[in-house]
């Protein structure tokens, strides 16, 4: 297996030192990482630069649209998209390499929170069950280049919601692997709303997605739903 790890980066300079660093900790030589950036505007570049990563400016901004950039400059035969502010287990190569050898060709982790509080473990918990409402592109995703090309990319139409997308449709032909240990994501969404206003915020994005509202209209209401800070909307 050689592996691609692709990174999406809109104004990450704070997140991405510690991602490749960890990431690097492999020291495997089938393996390379790419940054695609969205046009950042802070020390991004520079940052991914002095860690000696390949960095690339993504013709156009947009998750989607970077996360194909990106899979077009791999040598991989498996892609591994994984956000800027998440951190997999160290043991990320052998497990997507036991995951193929089960034959699977697409799969993703579950995730806890880097926060304690018990709410948020009860979110964590609920990634391990096999529905797509218990997704999403924080967990990381690992996909043949095989699949990948079949697929036709991730869909550049798609402004939210790319993972959801590609999910559904690999999941037509293929079966999807739920690898048994956690990705650690960000909670800083709820440093700054309540548990429940989150939760019901991600629902309706969620309803109306399924629903195929314009995404134009979904990024609207929840923006208008939460109090944002930072980088969360960043796409």
């Amino acid at each position: 297996m050689f592996l691609s790890i692709i990174i999406p980066t809109y104004n990450e300079s704070e997140n991405i030192s510690n991602l490749i660093t960890l990431l690097q900790k492999s020291h495997h030589k089938n393996l390379e990482l790419i940054v695609i950036d969205g046009g950042s505007s802070d020390n991004t570049e520079a940052v991914v630069n002095s860690l000696g990563v390949q960095f690339y400016k993504s013709p156009r901004k947009g998750r989607a649209l970077q996360l194909n950039y990106g899979a077009s400059k791999s040598k991989g035969d498996v892609l591994y998209f994984v956000h800027a502010d998440t951190l997999p287990p160290e043991s990320y190569l052998e497990d997507i390499e036991n995951a193929l050898s089960e034959k699977f060709k697409i799969g993703c982790y579950r995730f806890r929170f880097n926060s304690n509080k018990k709410m948020l473990k009860f979110n964590a918990f609920c990634t391990r069950f096999d529905r797509l409402m218990f997704r999403g592109g924080d967990q990381s995703l690992f996909i043949t280049k095989e699949l990948f090309t079949q697929l036709g990319g991730y869909c550049e139409n798609h402004k939210i919601m790319e993972d959801y997308d590609i999910i559904i449709r690999a999941r037509k032909t293929e079966r999807f692997k739920i690898i048994p240990k956690d990705v650690i994501v960000s909670a800083r969404k709820y440093d700054f709303n309540s548990y429940l206003k989150v939760n019901i915020a991600n629902l309706i994005a969620f309803t109306m997605y399924y629903a195929k509202a314009d995404h134009d209209r979904i990024i609207s209401v929840y923006k208008k739903l939460l109090n944002h800070q930072k980088n969360e909307l960043k796409y």
